[in-house]
């Protein structure tokens, strides 16, 4: 069985929602759903919280997970979390730990399940470097999503189809933030995520909510919520 290193990577300066990474979601950091859900799947032996915050790093501990200290310039805005991924794998194995998969789990999707997790690991075969997550689109390029110029004038993205239902349409999918999953070698000897051949999981909209902005904090409190009573009631 393939053992499985959770990365957690939560930068300090959050524009969206200021400090969103140890907000209180349901009475908990919003960074602590993302470990608890790591510690539940038995393939993953270690957490790591990736972050140039104290703060966030003195809730990581309290949580049970390893901290990697994130240098300045790869914790801007302008920053790739690819070189993030990158300099976690490469300090980890710095302290001779090996790994054989890397599972990213960012803070932002705290209604993910331990199952959805599972799942993504399980499809990281052979066949497949990558393994994200997505969830059904609510728009089609199709069909109602456009591009327009200066001058306001419009068009559907995919123009020039022959689709006049949208059901007749490809289906398209949204991808998430509940989880990613790679293996070390691919992460250093690449440097994007579709480079290689990318495998989809698909999971329900209800977990797989990214928070941005306090909009949709609240729209995960109205979920998590919603799962305690229906916890209650059984």
């Amino acid at each position: 069985m393939s053992i499985a290193y959770a990365f957690v990577f939560a930068r300090g300066n959050s524009k969206g929602l200021p400090g969103k990474n140890i907000k209180l979601l349901g009475g908990k950091p919003l960074l602590a759903h993302s470990i608890e859900v790591a510690r539940q799947v038995a393939q993953i032996k270690k957490v790591f919280v990736s972050t140039d915050s104290p703060a966030i790093a003195a809730v990581a501990r309290e949580y049970g997970a390893e901290v990697i200290d994130r240098p300045d310039e790869l914790a801007t805005d302008h920053a790739p979390e690819w070189l993030a991924w990158q300099h976690a794998i490469r300090h980890v194995q710095a302290l001779g730990e090996q790994f054989d998969l890397f599972v990213s789990l960012p803070a932002t999707s705290p209604l993910r399940s331990a199952e959805d997790v599972q799942q993504c690991i399980d499809g990281a075969d052979a066949d497949a470097d990558v393994v994200v997550t997505v969830t059904e689109a609510a728009r089609s390029p199709y069909f109602n999503m456009l591009v327009r110029d200066e001058q306001g004038i419009s068009s559907v993205v995919c123009s020039g189809t022959t689709f006049h239902r949208r059901q007749d349409a490809p289906k398209v999918y949204d991808m998430t933030t509940v989880a990613y999953v790679a293996r070390p070698q691919f992460i250093l000897g690449n440097d994007k995520l579709f480079a290689g051949t990318v495998r989809s999981v698909v999971v329900p909209r209800k977990r797989a909510v990214d928070i941005d902005d306090i909009y949709d904090f609240k729209m995960a409190e109205l979920f998590l919520m919603e799962k305690g009573s229906n916890n209650a009631e059984r």
